[in-house]
Order: C-alpha cells, then structure tokens, then sequence
C-alpha cells in the first residue's frame, strides 16, 4: 500500500515515513500543499497523511481537492495529523473529507492502528489478521503464515502479499503492484514486480496460490 506523507516539518515528517515503512508501505513525502497536489496528480495512492498547517495553503484545500477527485483519487483515505484539536476543527476535518483525524502529538503505535483501518475499509475485512484460504497475514505484529508455518518474508514481499490478500480474486497488472507498493524512488522500466513476485511464491510454497492471468497481470486465487 501507498502512502504520501504531507507534513512541514521535517524532522517529524522523517519519523512518521520511517514508521511507516518499517510497517511495510511504501512512502513519499511532500514537504508543502504545492508539492503535495503535483504528487497526487502523478501517483495513485491509497492514503494520505496530511498535516494542515503547511507553509503555502491550508492542508484543507488540499483534501477538498482530494475529496472532490480533482487532484488525485477521490477513493483516497485521508488521515489528517494536525495541532488543530478543537472540537471545530475536527469537524471542520471531516467535512472537508477527511476519513480520521489524529491530533499531534500522537504514539506512532497509534498512527500505524489508525492507518491499518483506513485501509482496510475497502477491502472488505475486519481486524488487523488478513486471512484467504491458508494464508495468513497479521499487519500489526509483522507476521505472515501458511498452513501455519511462518513465511520468511522481506519488507517488500510482506507488503505484496498484503496488497494480494486485501485484493484477493482480482486481476492485478504489474503497473497497478507498482503504483501501490512501490514508491516514487522506483524505476518503472525494471522487472522489480516480476523478481518481487517470484521470490514471494518460491516462499509461499507449493499449491501456488498466486497465479499468472497471461496478458493481464497476477492474482491471488480464493481455494
């Protein structure tokens, strides 16, 4: 899963990024609104951390543009981070679109619960387990199984299998795994997907549960 980061200030802006790619997204980071709505034009992606106190518009605009499709995806979750804890400014949040609203200062233990959730929405599923047939994946402990054997996963491959199992049954091309488990840093015209994909079926064994739909992309079968 995808995840940009619009927050000023800088040395808080690293620790969440961090936070979150030791969790598994992938991340960008825009330090200000302009930059932020060039990001979303670009990229697609599945939530946005938005700080809305940034030094060249109100973080406000910036998720009325989300909410109204306009720069970005409107299905984009929207999890605001700001100082603004008025019961005002909370609602004024959520009417503008926003999905949550975390007021600083906050635990990353309960960003990453919090972000968890948002994402989850669309797939359909409760809880922090992800589970599709004897494939188990729990987000918050970091922890994959199959058949109830522990998956030995890297960070990349934990969070295919994450997008896979959140999207089981649907066709996925290589550009859409791009878009959303990889960040801005990668290179689009390497076979980074196919490599990734390998490696996470060599590990999850036989009965291979991903397969390849010739022309179109991959997909997780639902046995």
């Amino acid at each position: 899963m995808r995840i940009l980061v619009v927050e000023d200030d800088a040395d808080l802006a690293v620790a969440v990024a961090a936070g979150l790619r030791r969790d598994g997204y992938a991340v960008d980071v825009a330090a200000d609104g302009a930059a932020a709505l060039e990001r979303l034009g670009v990229n697609e992606y599945d939530l946005v951390c938005l700080d809305l106190g940034l030094p060249d518009m109100d973080g406000m605009t910036v998720c009325r543009a989300l909410a109204a499709g306009g720069a970005g995806r409107a299905a984009t979750r929207v999890l605001v981070l700001t100082a603004r804890g008025t019961l005002d400014d909370r609602v004024a949040g959520l009417d503008a679109g926003a999905d949550d609203y975390l007021v600083k200062p906050f635990a990353l233990d309960e960003l990453s619960a919090r972000v968890r959730a948002l994402l989850r929405r669309d797939s359909g599923r409760a809880g922090a387990v992800l589970r599709v047939a004897d494939i188990e994946l729990d987000a918050a402990r970091h922890e994959a199984r199959r058949s109830g054997a522990p998956l030995a996963l890297t960070a990349k491959e934990f969070a295919l299998l994450r997008y896979f199992l959140m999207h089981a049954g649907e066709v996925l091309t290589a550009e859409r795994l791009l878009e959303h488990v990889w960040d801005e840093q990668a290179d689009p015209f390497t076979n980074t997907v196919r490599m990734t994909i390998s490696n996470l079926r060599r590990k999850l064994g036989p009965g291979q549960p991903i397969e390849t739909v010739v022309g179109r992309g991959y997909r997780l079968v639902e046995r």
